[in-house]
């Protein structure tokens, strides 16, 4: 049996649904299991949250073992449904500098990589997610420290 790199949960809207299907083969072909949270058919009038909560919710229950991918028209409202997550760390990306692609990984060791399919290329969203994908997390102390004060947030509304 081959060994794979890693989990992907991956899921989109109708505007990211073209890119998504590109992507999960691209993932695959890459070595990594893809677990696809649809949709799995073209419906122009899909509503977003249907699908990426439960990227968010896979990624919430194993944050540390599983990463996400969305899909959306901008990427945004995507990124806001799954940051409502605990331990979930979304970052937007719709093109143009590739830094913040490095900086959420290295610093804020993000888990979903939200992308805006109106704005890039099936050639620039693989090249996106395979840089996020290789990119590891720094491990500093502020880093860790940041993020588990990230992570302690949702005790301070209750």
């Amino acid at each position: 049996m081959k060994q794979t790199k890693g989990t992907i949960v991956i899921a989109s809207d109708h505007a990211g649904f073209e890119m998504k299907k590109e992507l999960v083969n691209f993932l695959k072909n890459h070595d990594y299991e893809v677990i696809d949270h649809g949709p799995l058919s073209l419906d122009a009038h899909d509503d977003y949250p249907d699908f990426v909560k439960f990227v968010a919710r896979d990624v919430s229950r194993n944050s540390e073992s599983l990463k996400g991918i969305v899909l959306g028209g901008s990427g945004t409202g995507e990124a806001i449904v799954c940051n409502r997550f605990p331990s979930v760390r979304t970052v937007s990306y719709y093109g143009g500098n590739t830094e913040i692609i490095t900086l959420s990984r290295t610093h804020n060791n993000a888990n979903v990589l939200s992308l805006g399919a109106r704005f890039m290329s099936v050639e620039e969203a693989c090249s996106i997610v395979s840089h996020w994908l290789t990119t590891p997390f720094s491990e500093e102390d502020r880093h860790v420290r940041r993020i588990e004060k990230i992570d302690s947030l949702h005790d301070f509304l209750t």
